[in-house]
């Protein structure tokens, strides 16, 4: 199996979808992906809560249980690292006793609040993130472990001011930038002034609604991009149709009036089931 940093190390870019539980991550790897993000603003819709409700706990038991079932590399939304540069020593050692490949840390205030995810951002001091990353590289025991500065200044100040905190960051050991953008303009402008790998978000409709190719975002130093949401949405609108349809004595949208034998079917495929049952029979059907 490839790791992370290698993968980074290359020239090319790719797509880290959202996997928050295991069945999410044995399907994106049945998809061909290459890495996975595990997500906390999604994982905390997944809840019933908000990111901000989530604690370093909460991640990594949701990581230990992927990593479990899925060898893909692993990227961990840290959000601010749950605390100041000292509680960051914890949260590494934690991230790196779960088996993540890559943290994501950022220069969002603490306690995180749910105004967040409406785009009212509060961002802290640049030396304070600088300290968080110099701690961060310190607190690193696995030499394999991607530390990922983010920023973003680019939404509550300029994206000059978010390029200026991406070099303190990178000189304050970070190994990957996300500089957080606001348009494929911007995008362009981080990509021509930064040496790789960089990573970015794609759109909450997608990869399919960025402005850039993959081979165009390769060019520009990006080497991965994130989909933190759609796979959340998407599993919201299903359930949300099934449930409806359920209540209505009607049959669900997706499946139709005879696709759950099929697709039953397609679950034993995605957990190996058969190989489970192949166990027993050499063990216990003696």
């Amino acid at each position: 199996m490839e790791t992370f940093r290698s993968i980074i190390e290359g020239n090319d870019a790719i797509v880290a979808p959202a996997a928050l539980n295991p069945l999410m991550a044995k399907l994106a790897e049945a998809a061909g992906f290459r890495a996975l993000y595990l997500s906390g603003g999604s994982l905390g819709w997944l809840m019933g809560i908000t990111e901000a409700n989530l604690t370093l706990n909460d991640m990594v038991h949701a990581g230990i249980d992927i990593r479990t079932v899925c060898a893909l590399p692993l990227i961990l939304d840290a959000a601010g690292g749950w605390g100041d540069p000292m509680h960051l020593h914890r949260t590494i050692a934690m991230t790196e006793r779960a088996g993540f490949s890559a943290i994501e840390i950022e220069d969002q205030y603490l306690p995180k609040r749910a105004h967040h995810h409406i785009d009212h951002d509060r961002i802290i001091p640049a030396e304070m993130m600088e300290a968080k990353i110099r701690e961060a590289v310190a607190a690193r025991r696995d030499g394999d472990l991607v530390i990922i500065a983010r920023t973003d200044a680019a939404k509550t100040d300029s994206i000059d001011e978010a390029m200026r905190r991406g070099e303190r960051y990178r000189r304050a050991g970070a190994d990957m930038l996300f500089i957080y953008t606001r348009s494929a303009e911007e995008m362009r402008l981080v990509g021509e002034r930064f040496a790789p790998p960089l990573m970015i978000f794609a759109p909450r409709d997608g990869t399919g609604a960025l402005k850039f190719s993959l081979e165009e975002l390769s060019a520009l130093g990006y080497r991965v991009i994130g989909v933190p949401v759609l796979p959340l949405l998407s599993l919201h609108r299903a359930l949300r149709q099934t449930y409806e349809k359920l209540a209505r004595f009607e049959l669900d949208p997706a499946l139709g009036p005879d696709g759950a034998e099929p697709e039953m079917k397609a679950v034993y495929k995605t957990v190996d089931l058969e190989r489970l049952l192949e166990i027993e029979r050499r063990t216990i059907e003696l």
